[in-house]
């Protein structure tokens, strides 16, 4: 009787680097994405964790790493000898880890076939994000163990240590001792890497005191190089570093805000206040796409993303590409719109060439004449609760305006409590309004935000009905655009720093807030 054999797995050893998900390798991410069990280090911070869970297929198994090196390894090489792609996600590098060197090995020892991918070390890489340059000739030590102080007082420096709060006093004491003077400058960085880095320079003799209430794993760099990150501090520098930011996007919308505001040093929080459904019946959209095929329009106006969403996904449903827009021209309401109409492989005709907005376009947009103009009718595919001043504009100007309701916009579930809290007691620093139905829903479904909370908005109509419901409007780009925004926010914080106020304001405390808006 044959036996059938299920074929081998393997294993592959993953770093995770020190703890920015962004850099992760594209070998590494390779791995985590085609893994089917994931055993993750304790070490590896949440944030890289989460991110690795994202990549991963619906079907993979995530799990800590549990036990001695030899208790890891025998789970590795059962998964793997089940027929599993198996990932080791270590923090750091893997093979600069005494620990998972042990593990490696026990997997060297079984048949079991395995990769490294290295990844970037945390020492080297947490002093890059300090701003503390290694050069050429460093030495990197763990100072979490038994430690040959001689030997490292000896070597050439910088020093870089790996160690907790509970290892700082021993660390100078054990390198004062044995010959480096006590104003030796040393900088110790807590949660490197990561969003809410902190680094803290001092002289070894004022090191336990200064830098002992810092959290977690800790990177020490000791020597003269410390003097230099003044000037290439840059990870702690950005304007927006440590400010908590409300994105209140949709989910499909939100991502480019949010990359940008990591950008600039901020933590997105994303909060969706409205949702994009279907119109509640599709004759109007469907009746617009067949006179797109027919030629009844001479235009189509789009004035957002997602009413080229909608027609795109009707464009999908009838089996129709770009070019059902044979023969019509288009214009958009602002560059957003443009970008999402040129992914369709196709260039608008015409976008304002000032302020982003109705009026906007309205200023360019030229009257019907019967003699240029063959057809004397427009698309308008918009939101439900679209204002009437574009398209009354355009009947102004001699044009017939078939006016389709692309898509409805409904308020969003509430956020949780936690959430909801911190809008109304100031735990952010910032929100970033995207149009007028983001502010209504936002106050609507959370409350309106802490007086101390800087509001910054995409443009006048935003600006106003934020007014309207009583907020202070501190920051408004020239060109009503998402990026522009973030960045008018980010020179915004950068003027507050100048001017010595606290920021992110979040850190002053209540007492001192603002006045009430």
């Amino acid at each position: 009787m044959s036996r059938t054999h299920k074929p081998g797995g393997r294993i592959t050893f993953v770093g995770a680097g020190p703890g920015d998900p962004g850099l992760l390798t594209v070998r590494a991410t390779e791995q985590v994405c085609t893994a089917s069990v994931v055993i993750v280090d304790p070490e590896v911070p949440e944030s890289v964790v989460l991110g690795s869970s994202a990549l991963t297929g619906p079907d993979t198994e995530v799990r800590p790493a549990v036990g001695e090196p030899a208790d890891v390894a025998k789970v590795l090489i059962a998964e793997a000898r089940a027929g599993h792609a198996v990932v080791r996600l270590v923090a750091g590098d893997p093979l600069t880890t005494d620990a998972v060197v042990r593990e490696a090995l026990a997997v060297a020892r079984s048949s079991v076939p395995f990769d490294v991918v290295p990844g970037v070390p945390a020492g080297t890489g947490v002093s890059a994000y300090a701003g503390v340059p290694l050069g050429s000739a460093h030495f990197v030590a763990d100072a979490r163990g038994d430690v040959p102080w001689a030997v490292l007082a000896a070597v050439p420096q910088p020093l870089v240590l790996h160690a907790t709060a509970s290892h700082l006093g021993a660390i100078a004491a054990g390198l004062v001792e044995n010959g480096l003077p006590g104003s030796t400058l040393a900088c110790v960085t807590a949660e490197g890497t990561q969003p809410t880095q902190h680094s803290v320079q001092v002289t070894l003799d004022d090191l336990e005191q200064a830098a002992g209430e810092l959290p977690g794993p800790l990177v020490v760099t000791v020597g003269a190089a410390v003097g230099q990150a003044a000037k290439l501090s840059w990870w702690e520098s950005r304007a927006l570093y440590g400010w908590r930011v409300l994105v209140p996007r949709t989910k499909e919308q939100a991502a480019a805000m949010s990359e940008r505001l990591r950008q600039h040093g901020a933590i997105p929080a994303e909060v969706p206040t409205i949702a994009v459904e279907p119109p509640r019946t599709p004759a109007q959209m469907e009746r617009a796409i067949k006179g797109l095929v027919t030629g009844r329009y001479e235009w189509i106006v789009f004035t957002s993303t997602n009413a080229v969403r909608a027609i795109r996904e009707k464009f999908a449903e009838f089996g129709l590409d770009a070019r059902a827009f044979a023969g019509v021209k288009i214009a958009c309401i602002g560059e957003a719109t443009g970008q999402a109409v040129r992914s369709f492989g196709i260039e608008p005709e015409l976008l304002p060439v000032g302020e982003q907005s109705s009026e906007g376009l309205l200023e360019v947009f030229p009257p019907y004449d019967p003699v240029l103009d063959p057809i004397d009718r427009v698309l308008l595919p918009r939101a439900d609760i679209a204002t009437e001043t574009l398209a009354a504009g355009l009947r102004e100007r001699g044009w017939e305006i078939d006016d389709v309701t692309a898509y409805r916009t409904v308020r969003a579930a509430p956020p949780p409590a936690e959430t909801r809290e911190a809008i109304k007691s100031g735990g952010f620093d910032a929100v970033c309004f995207t149009s007028s139905s983001t502010v209504r829903n936002l106050v609507g479904i959370a409350g309106k935000p802490h007086t101390r909370t800087i509001v910054a908005c995409i443009g006048p109509h935003t600006a106003a009905t934020a007014r309207e419901f009583g907020l202070r409007v501190d920051v408004q780009p020239d060109v009503a655009q998402v990026p522009a925004l973030v960045d008018a926010l980010a020179a915004y914080a950068g003027q507050l720093r100048d001017s010595g106020q606290v920021v992110p304001p979040s850190k002053k405390s209540k007492s001192k807030g603002r006045a009430a808006r």
